[in-house]
């Protein structure tokens, strides 16, 4: 199946032109990641990177994630707060199999004024 996505793919990028020579590339090196079940291993990646962080953060009160970005097949960066005492502070969290490293902020209380 590989060999006959390749062949048509080369047929079409011959008979387009070089703009689908590329396009015809980056669609078959994304079925062959996927056929190779690196979807899965990205989820998963997000999901170790996230608990990591969650566990490294959970020390200093309790966690929220707020999002998770994937920065290529091993490393991984988690944004999140953390609350305790009724103070609250942002953390950023690197993630490369492990926590590699990590900053806490604290958020400053927004001022009593109304928004309208």
């Amino acid at each position: 199946m590989r060999a006959s996505m390749l062949a048509l793919a080369a047929a079409g990028a011959f008979a387009s032109g070089g703009c689908a020579a590329s396009l015809a590339a980056s669609a078959i090196g994304a079925a062959v990641q996927a056929s190779q079940g690196r979807p899965e291993a990205i989820a998963n990646l997000g999901e170790a990177a996230s608990a990591a962080c969650r566990a490294h953060s959970a020390r200093f009160g309790e966690v929220k994630i707020i999002d998770v970005n994937l920065r290529g097949p091993d490393k991984a960066v988690v944004w999140g707060t953390v609350e305790s005492g009724g103070r609250r502070q942002s953390f950023e969290c690197r993630y490369n199999g492990k926590v590699a490293g990590f900053r806490l902020r604290p958020i400053r209380p927004r001022s009593g004024g109304s928004a309208g």
